[in-house]
This record gives C-alpha cells, structure tokens and sequence, in this order.
C-alpha cells in the first residue's frame, strides 16, 4: 500500500491537466474536485478527512518530506514528481510550497442532516472573503462546534485559499449549504437550535448567555447581518473598550464560539 510514484518531467503532460491553470480555476470550480496545498493542509486530508485523494502533484525536493503520507496511500493514487518549473508552469505563478492534493468533494451534506442533534453551530450569511472563512473554520475546529451553516452567497469552503487558511480544518468540519437564509431558519427552528445574531448592536452579551443549543450567525465585513435577518434572531455582542466599532469576523467567531462551547470543554 502506497501511492504510485511518477516522475513526469514536461508541463504539457495530460495527467497534469487537472492542476493547469489554478488561480482561473479556482474561480470557476472543478466539478466536485478542489485542490489542497502544503504540508499541512496535505496530511490533514490525508489522515483526518473523510475526502478522497485522487492525486498529488509534488516537487521534487518535497518528495521526502511527505513520504510517510505516500506509503499510507492506496496504490491507486498517482504521485506525479516534478522539477519547480514545471510545476510552476503547470499551476500559472511561483509556487513555493511545492505540494498539492487533487481532492473529491463526495456527496454534499444536506443542512437538515447538518444540525440534527448539534448544539454549537455556526452559520455564515453574506461572507465572500475566502480569508475570513478559512479562518472561520479554523475556530470550528478549535472550539469543537458541531458544523457549518452557510447561504448560498457565502464563498466556496474548499476553494483553495480557504482550505490553506483554514490549516486543513475545512475539510474536517461538516459544512453545509443552504438554499436561502429562510431554510437556514427552517432546519435551525426544526432542531430545537436557537439562532444568535452577532452583532454590535446587540442588546446582550455573548458571555451571559446561559448554556443551549444555538448557532452563532455571522455576517460579512462592514455591513455586518442584514436587519431582515437580525429582525428574526436573538441579537448579542462582545463586549470591547469604547471607541472601537467592531471585530474582524474571524476574531469575533473566536471569541464567540470560547464562549459557546465552555460548558461543553468543562465536562
């Protein structure tokens, strides 16, 4: 048992053409694939994700570094090693990092089946900066919530950036997408799982909150939660010294989900 190493020494070779173009690509989808990149990220999906490796794409002088990853892989997964200009020129930029993963997506999680019987999760309305949501995941991961919730305008969790982002944390916690923000209040309200609006505004602090099931909503940089869904949601902040208007997202998910999980870690 171990990956099929292959040497490939010309950009041009087709079985490479799944990693050509990345950024481009990366824009666009790859029709339930996506690309993991570094070390870290790598042994992630290689050891605790539930997604399946189709291929690596390393550069030759990484082929050590990950060569335990390599002999735990099914030989039926190619290992193509390549000089750093071809890899280079196959991706489009400089790629230091010198290791990538083509990655399956498998069957999407349906939201209903998501919050069943959770009691942390987070649900994401309106976020489209691929930093933020890596980050976001990256505090999933830390604070053990059971999940992600996201609307249908909020960026892709394995668009490669968010992955790196996130060290690898989304491809470990369960995400699911939801038609609208109405189906996000839908299955919420059908498990029993309150829904809590992060917010400046809001008439409450997060750290008073009593212990229950919930799910911490969050909006985009500036704007914050739209006021129709903030008109439907208990509203709560953090509590910061005077003069500062607010936190970067990713923090304040930090922040809250401490908060959320305590009794839980306590047990």
């Amino acid at each position: 048992m171990a990956a099929q190493i292959v040497h490939i020494t010309g950009a041009d070779h087709p079985a490479l053409q799944p990693y050509t173009a990345m950024r481009e690509r990366d824009l666009v989808g790859r029709e339930g694939l996506f690309i993991a990149e570094g070390e870290v990220v790598l042994r992630v999906l290689a050891s605790r994700s539930t997604m399946t490796i189709r291929s690596l794409l390393l550069e030759e002088r990484r082929l050590e570094t990950v060569a335990d990853v390599i002999a735990g892989l099914p030989d039926t997964v190619p290992a193509y090693v390549v000089p750093q200009h071809v890899m280079d020129g196959v991706v489009g930029f400089s790629i230091h990092r010198g290791i990538l993963a083509l990655g399956e997506r498998g069957a999407p999680i349906a939201p209903a089946d998501l919050v069943r019987g959770a009691s942390v999760i987070v649900g994401l309305v309106g976020l489209t900066n691929h930093d933020n949501v890596g980050s976001i995941f990256r505090n999933a991961a830390a604070f053990g919530a059971d999940g992600v919730l996201l609307d249908p305008e909020s960026c892709d969790p394995l668009y490669r950036k968010a992955i790196r982002v996130s060290a690898g944390a989304a491809l470990v916690v369960p995400f699911a997408r939801s038609k609208s923000v109405d189906e996000m209040f839908e299955v919420l309200a059908a498990a029993h799982i309150e829904p809590i609006a992060l917010t400046p505004r809001g008439e409450e602090t997060i750290d008073a909150l009593p212990p229950a099931p919930r799910a911490l909503l969050l909006g985009t940089e500036g704007p914050g939660l739209p006021e129709d869904v903030l008109a439907r949601t208990r509203r709560v902040r953090i509590d910061m010294a005077p003069g500062l208007d607010s936190l970067n997202v990713a923090v304040a998910s930090g922040i809250a989900l401490h908060e959320a999980t305590r009794a839980r870690r306590r047990r």
